[in-house]
């Protein structure tokens, strides 16, 4: 199952440049991918795959394949492999962006992929909100739209709010079962406590994916993605994950009122209000959009029943859905290609101009109004059956029917009928892959014949159920009078609907007073001002103002708890020093604190405040922590270098200002909160009841293969912790420099046209600054030092897993061997030292630093497994390699590209603005 997942990865990846290359053709080798996740599905047997994750955290690799799981395997692989195929004649070679199109659709098919076979909870959400991103990508596949970017964000918003509060659900569910294996829950459910409240959470995020009321307005509005994204997404794929996390959780909750008093009455009110919403819609597109959320309205109410019955029904008409809507889908997409407009007010006489075409929409229509022989019509009659022991939602269920047959009916004529008034519509041939995936999928809604054998397929997965619920039968027709009676009901009342289609429309419109995406957006236009009037009272730039209210709130926090819980108990054994240098060390901090105080020099300040860094390293070296006092000490100075940088542009001294925080409101916020904190260090140090931790470290580092503790709690025992620091700290760093660009950042900084040479003679470096800012000592001193600081940079690199050093503070040396070459030669030699944009070394940085988790997957069973040989050298010997050299030098490139870009920024960038003023 992973390698499945992998190869769509891979896949996704590699899908720009086969695009690229290939153009559309490219769809058809792309669709190769998800066809051979349908042969796995065809050929494997059920079953679990587990792997751990992060065992520290209890979280694995946990998939499942159960009847459930395999039908959607089945329409998730079979009809992504058809779209894929369908795309390669849809799309135009000059399209712009189907490489990245491509990749994300494959990717969202391996995400959907994962959803379904998911057999641990949050690994089930990682791949839910996966689905969520990509189906932000592809609905707004064309940025120069302003339908598009809006339907998108309206999807991403809606569904992602409801995927944050299905995942406290989530966690309530698992911490309450002290599993979160899914297979486990369902084996025994928990009950009491805060299950109720956490499956509403677990609901609203279904709902929301599902497009339920009051979730529904984004799936009409995503009808401006291309058809094909339609056709997957809101027909096979993402909107079925919703409908199949109630299936995959009904077993377990199905049985309690809070299930089907949310699941009941929403699915019914949305099965009508979209089916009756879709009796006039005049786009095709939008028409089958609101017939999709009447139809997940429909099997919501199937799954929220809570009955075995009610479960094989929605497994039918699960399948029977994602057959003819996907068809119909790709149909409308047919039309708009042959015909150039979807407006059924305009389209004419296509059944004879497109008769083949014609004859599987048909049959895909009557699969969707429930006519034998089709699927379709199996499936309903079965809810119906089911439903007859809850008569107000079977008498719900069938009005939606009725206007399913309304809607479907009005869809066939406006697409393929002649009009009075109107000249056929021209059309131009249709290509085999795009007419071969609906004919295909319409054909197989002739399933019906085959529904006894899907039946029993599905029993053991109705069988879960506590509550089997009235006896159905799957079947071509099961014989049961009254169901078959309610949907020849349904059929006259929608055919009947049909014939009044006029008076209805304009009904339809007269009672249409509230307009849900009007809604949404004026919402979103309200959420926009507070926010606006909100950031005006607080973010005022001003760093003191944020500084001081930061730590106010810390005090008011300190002091609340002194004056509310009293003063705390302490027996601590403290000691005044355990060596003669803290104290004089202790003193030296103590007095530039206070000197600090007084100093009305920007440049002053920042030396100063820097000998309080150089004090922590120092005080961190005679406690015994050499690595911790040199990573202190590196990144002292690098800060030192970069506040240097940026006061160029700031005044000698502050200004004066009459409305800044008096000095002894500072003075006091000050000690209050040094109290604050001293105090919460002391009381967490009496109230250790455990073990330290730190006293398992050297057996654990042993264990690791590290001589160092400190480097083998970065990257070994805490690597995970590393890798997510690292990509914050990038982050922050392309975030903070972005803001001083002022133009288009290049790959080269400057032409050295302008740079000076000394008439007769040389220099030390490839570049000089102007006359009166050179100096000859600094050029030499850099020249000298240069390439030991690189190679000292390496050997920190190289010796870090066993002695001092590292990825981390082997890359501060290099940087700052970079930042020596800068101040002594300008912008022009920074260039010339790192001619490396600063975005490959930080994109390879943190691609090793993940190859290495990658590796540790694949050959060492867990993420982050960090793996060792000795390897045998002639003449040499064994060599000792490991993969945390690998990550370590991912996290050395990392840095070394984050001082690059900071120089860039705060340095040549600010040059090149200084000049030009």
């Amino acid at each position: 199952m992973e390698g499945l997942l992998i190869l769509h990865a891979v896949a996704a990846v590699c899908a720009p440049a086969l695009v690229g290359r290939l153009s559309t053709r490219g769809f058809t080798v792309l669709a190769a991918v998800p066809a051979a996740g349908l042969v796995f599905t065809a050929m494997a047997t059920p079953g679990e795959w587990v792997r751990p994750w992060a065992p520290a955290l209890g979280l694995e690799l946990a998939f499942r394949a159960d009847a459930l799981s395999v039908l959607m395997m089945v329409l998730v692989t079979g009809i992504g492999a058809l779209i894929l195929w369908y795309c390669s004649r849809y799309f135009s070679p000059d399209d712009q962006g189907l490489g990245r199109f491509a990749g994300v659709l494959v990717a969202f098919a391996g995400a959907m992929l994962g959803l379904v076979v998911a057999d641990d909870l949050l690994l089930l959400y990682v791949f839910w909100e996966l689905t969520t991103v990509f189906s932000y990508l592809l609905i707004g596949y064309d940025p120069e739209s302003r339908a598009s970017r809006g339907a998108a964000m309206q999807a991403l918003t809606v569904t992602t709010l409801g995927g944050l509060a299905m995942l406290a659900g989530l966690v309530v569910i698992g911490e309450t079962a002290g599993t979160y294996r899914i297979s486990a829950i369902l084996a025994d459910p928990p009950r009491g406590g805060l299950i109720p409240a956490g499956l509403v959470l677990v609901l609203a995020g279904a709902l929301a994916k599902s497009a339920i009321f009051p979730f529904s307005l984004w799936l009409p509005g995503a009808m401006a993605a291309p058809t094909p994204v339609s056709a997957y997404l809101h027909a096979a794929a993402m909107v079925k994950a919703g409908v199949y996390l109630l299936a995959r959780l009904g077993p377990a909750f199905g049985d309690l009122a809070v299930w089907r008093l949310i699941a009941l009455p929403l699915g019914l009110l949305t099965m009508v209000t979209a089916g009756w919403r879709a009796l006039r819609e005049n786009d095709l597109k939008k028409l089958l959009a609101y017939g999709t959320v009447s139809q997940l309205g429909f099997l919501t109410v199937l799954f929220g029943a809570g009955t075995g019955a009610a479960a094989l029904a929605g497994v039918a008409m699960l399948l029977a859905h994602a057959l003819f809507k996907a068809a119909l889908f790709l149909v409308v997409g047919v039309i708009d290609h042959a015909t150039g407009t979807r407006d059924l007010r305009v389209l004419s006489g296509l059944r004879t101009s497109m008769p083949w075409v014609c004859a599987a929409a048909v049959l895909a229509a009557a699969s969707m109004a429930g006519l034998p022989p089709l699927l379709g019509f199996s499936a309903k009659e079965a809810a119906f059956e089911a439903l007859l022991d809850d008569v107000p939602v079977l008498a719900g269920v069938v009005l939606g029917s009725l206007l399913t047959v309304a809607y479907t009916a009005r869809l066939v004529w406006g697409a393929f009928a002649g009009k009075p008034g109107l000249e056929p519509t021209p059309v131009h041939a249709t290509p085999a892959p795009m007419f071969v995936p609906p004919a295909l999928l319409s054909v197989l809604g002739l399933g019906a014949f085959a529904a006894s054998w899907y039946g029993a397929a599905m029993a053991p997965y109705a069988a879960t159920f506590t509550d089997p619920g009235h006896p159905v039968h799957l079947a071509l027709w099961s014989g049961a009078p009254i169901p078959l009676a309610l949907s020849a009901t349904a059929l006259a009342g929608g055919l009947a609907l049909f014939v009044i289609r006029e008076p209805v429309a304009r009904l339809g419109a007269a009672l249409h007073l509230l307009d849900a995406p009007q809604l949404y957006w004026a919402l979103m236009r309200a959420m926009d001002r507070y926010a606006t009037i909100l950031t005006g009272l607080l973010q005022r730039g001003s760093l003191p103002g944020y500084l001081t209210l930061a730590l106010a709130v810390m005090a008011a926090t300190g002091v609340f708890s002194f004056l509310y819980g009293g003063a705390p108990v302490l027996d601590l054994r403290l000691t005044g020093w355990d060596r003669p240098e803290q104290p004089v060390i202790g003193a030296v901090l103590v007095a530039a604190a206070v000197i600090l105080l007084r100093v009305r020099s920007h440049i002053l300040l920042a030396l100063i405040a820097g000998v309080t860094g150089y004090g922590a390293a120092l005080l961190f070296l005679v406690h015994g922590s050499p690595d911790l006092a040199l990573t202190q000490f590196l990144a002292e100075t690098l800060s030192l270098v970069m506040f240097a940088l940026v006061l160029r542009r700031l005044p000698v001294s502050p200004q004066r200002d009459s409305a800044r925080v008096p000095f002894r409101m500072r003075l006091g916020l000050g000690v209050v909160t040094g109290v604050v904190a001293a105090g919460a260090g002391l009381i967490a140090l009496h109230e250790r009841r455990a073990v330290p931790v730190g006293t398992q470290l050297a057996g654990a580092a042993e264990e690791a293969g590290a001589r160092n503790i400190v480097s083998a709690l970065l990257v070994d025992l805490r690597a995970w912790d590393t890798l997510g620091e690292s990509s914050v700290i990038v982050v922050l760093t392309l975030g903070v420099t972005s803001l001083v660009f002022l133009r288009r950042r290049t790959f080269s900084l400057e032409r050295e046209d302008a740079v000076g040479v000394p008439d007769g003679g040389s220099h030390w470096l490839s570049a000089t600054l102007p006359e009166g800012q050179r100096s000859v000592i600094f050029e030499i001193v850099a020249r000298l030092t240069f390439h030991s600081m690189v190679l000292l940079s390496v050997f920190l690199l190289l010796t870090g897993h066993g002695n001092v050093g590292g990825g981390f503070a082997g890359g501060i040396v290099a940087g700052l061997a970079v930042t020596v070459r800068y101040l002594a030669g300008g912008r022009y030699e920074l260039a010339r030292a790192l001619p490396v944009n600063a975005g490959v070394l930080i994109g390879v940085g943190l691609t090793l630093s993940l190859a290495a988790a990658v590796i540790g997957t694949v050959l060492g069973g867990q993420a982050l497994d960090m793996l060792a040989a000795d390897v045998p050298i002639p003449l040499i010997g064994a060599v000792h390699v490991s993969t945390v050299l690998l990550f370590d030098l991912g996290i050395y490139l990392s840095v070394v590209g984050m001082v690059q870009d900071l120089l860039r920024s705060l340095g040549a960038e600010l040059d090149r603005q200084m000049e030009a003023s």
